[in-house]
């Protein structure tokens, strides 16, 4: 079964869609989900925390080997040790590692790009990424590679491969040699011309020793649940990579 591998519900702050209604979408599609909320220790705001205790409580009964429960952690430095505690405690199914904040600043804000040039504000990022894989080994999959791209205040703010390629690397052969994977998030996959300029990262990923990827909408709402997924596989597919999800901590291949 394929899974979509990165959904939001209301137990991540900037979610409002009920459980019952991402199982609705994921069966009328025939996917399995992993849902995957918000933990951001050390942003100031807005508060993207949620009670774990709850979640487990309110979701478990929904377990089954086509919903299993994640989570994606937001990485910085300041709470590598509580997000360790965090996933070492708990029985997830899978674990995202993403970043959204670098040295405390929103990568989603403008003020995170005022005053900086896209070189300036990418390497930031980059570096950030970077360090953080190198001592997060306790996440199954790196999450959305490109997400700055998303935010960025530039008159264009693609991440080209050729343009990024000595942080790219570094980052593509920490991922492989920790054998973990990398997430295609699909929710920037809106036209060939996107999949062109995100297929280079993925193909070096595998010429780097990378093996596996996963596939996640980052929905938030019911309509995107599964969303472009079949255009992830066939990236993925180009690129030699095998699709995965977890269970258990554990990659199961998808189909």
């Amino acid at each position: 079964m394929l899974f979509d591998t990165h959904i939001h519900t209301r137990y991540s702050s900037d979610s409002h869609m009920t459980i019952e209604t991402a199982m609705q979408r994921a069966d009328e599609l025939g996917i399995g989900m992993i849902l995957t909320e918000h933990m951001d220790w050390a942003c100031p705001e807005p508060d993207f925390t949620f009670d774990i205790e709850q979640y487990f409580k309110d979701y478990t009964k929904y377990r089954s080997d086509k919903l299993l429960l994640g989570i994606e952690v937001g990485m910085q430095p300041v709470c590598l040790e509580e997000n360790r505690r965090l996933v070492q405690e708990h029985p997830f199914d899978y674990v995202i590692g993403s970043i959204h904040f670098v040295d405390n600043e929103d990568v989603y804000a403008e003020s995170f790009y005022r005053s900086r040039t896209k070189r300036e504000a990418y390497d930031r990022y980059f570096n950030a990424m970077l360090n953080c894989m190198k001592s997060y080994d306790f996440v199954d999959s790196l999450g959305h590679i490109d997400y700055i791209a998303r935010y960025a205040r530039y008159e264009d703010t693609e991440v080209y491969y050729h343009e990024f390629s000595d942080w790219i690397d570094e980052i593509l052969k920490t991922v492989a040699q920790k054998e973990k994977a990398m997430e295609i998030n699909t929710r920037r996959l809106i036209d060939s011309e996107a999949v062109a300029r995100l297929l280079p990262i993925y193909k070096r990923f595998y010429e780097l020793g990378g093996q596996m990827v996963t596939l996640g909408s980052d929905a938030h709402h019911p309509e995107h649940v599964g969303r472009r997924l079949d255009v992830a596989r066939e990236m993925a597919e180009a690129c030699k990579l095998k699709v995965v999800y977890f269970k258990e901590r554990k990659p199961e291949w998808g189909r």
